[in-house]
């Protein structure tokens, strides 16, 4: 069976933000229908599996699925809500005495070894600016902008039959950003809030509204939105065209 798993549907700083007593992060913090962990899937298909980025819920995540090791990670950028994990995946697979294998474009990888530089100790980390197999499912990467932050990857998944693609950190596509995004099956998009009235050049990922007009153009026949901040109340109901659902935490999708 080819799923995924949403194993975090948060911004960088995750739901409940520890300074806040806003409605949604009291509401995470008792029924925890809005708690949400920093964003992050795991994907299954094929006698393999693998999970998109490793935040620093990643130990949370991986007992959540009651998973004890995970050989293969791919990771969309070297931002910490993406990456802060990997020192404690790196002692797991040491504890386990086997390597663990990350994919992500060359600059990412560099600078995944720039801050930490004993990684490769433990972790074996393949450039993939060519692409990569992994679960059955044919992987290409592109870069994106990510707006005040600098830039992201988005990943593009194929296999006969099925293609989605996993963009959760950007905004302002440009034309050539979005091509890969046309003729999906589904498209897992990040929108930290459902309108945001930040000034545009302090932003970083698209709202809901936005995301709207993005979907219009590229028409995938099924979008879930991700990578959400303490703006979204997934107790509220929004105006959601019908192919198009919020993530929430454990949830499960068939591919």
């Amino acid at each position: 069976m080819h799923r995924i798993t949403f194993l975090g549907t948060g911004d960088a700083m995750g739901v409940p933000r520890v300074y806040c007593d806003c409605s949604v992060c009291k509401e995470s913090r008792g029924s925890g229908l809005n708690r949400r962990l920093r964003s992050s899937v795991w994907v299954e298909g094929e006698g393999q599996s693998f999970i998109v980025d490793c935040g620093p819920d990643w130990r949370s995540q991986m007992e959540m699925i009651g998973l004890r090791t995970i050989e293969h990670l791919l990771i969309t950028h070297a931002h910490f809500d993406h990456i802060g994990g990997l020192p404690e995946w790196a002692d797991a697979c040491r504890w386990l005495g086997k390597k663990g294998q990350l994919y992500a474009p060359q600059e990412v990888i560099q600078t995944i070894s720039d801050q930490f530089p004993w990684l490769p100790r433990n972790i074996d980390m393949h450039p993939i600016d060519s692409g990569v197999q992994l679960a059955g499912w044919n992987i290409s990467a592109w870069k994106v902008n990510h707006g005040k932050n600098g830039y992201a990857y988005a990943y593009r998944f194929a296999k006969e039959g099925y293609t989605w693609a996993y963009c959760s950190d950007s905004i302002a596509l440009t034309e050539e950003q979005k091509n890969p995004l046309h003729g999906l099956d589904l498209l897992v998009l990040g929108t930290s809030f459902y309108h945001e009235e930040a000034e545009f050049s302090t932003r970083s990922v698209y709202d809901m509204i936005e995301a709207f007009e993005l979907l219009g153009e590229v028409k995938p026949t099924q979008a879930i939105f991700t990578h959400m901040s303490h703006d979204v109340d997934l107790n509220r109901t929004y105006p959601l065209p019908a192919h198009v659902q919020l993530a929430k935490t454990g949830m499960k999708i068939s591919l």
